[in-house]
């Protein structure tokens, strides 16, 4: 699994923000290919993925800024991983005793 860091882009950069991401979390990246743009205070760069993967996660948002060698997003070899979901609930347990089932009242007969 490969960490995408915050590049340092130019000898003073010392932080950089992520304008916007070209890939989205599941898709397939190949080493070479631009993923995002990062934005200094004097350009807007692109960058490339530094291995081929999918892409897992996306740590750091578009829009927001971070310092030089920040991990921003991870690349592994396998599919996307999640959090596993929430068991669902047990069903409830009834808490008191099924009643059994009323027996059939005789018919009454109109004729008394």
């Amino acid at each position: 699994m490969g960490e995408v860091t915050m590049p340092r882009l130019s000898d003073t950069m010392s932080e950089g923000t992520v304008g916007r991401w070209l890939k989205q979390p599941g898709d397939q990246v190949n080493a070479g290919e631009i993923i995002a743009e990062i934005e200094t205070d004097k350009a807007t760069m692109e960058l490339e993925a530094f291995e081929s993967g999918i892409l897992q996660q996306i740590i750091i948002p578009a829009g927001q800024t971070v310092p030089i060698g920040e991990v921003i997003a991870i690349i592994g070899a396998g599919p996307v991983t999640r959090a596993p979901a929430a068991p669902p609930p047990a069903a409830a347990a009834p808490t008191a005793a099924a009643a059994p089932p009323a027996a059939a009242a005789p018919p009454v007969s109109a004729d008394t």
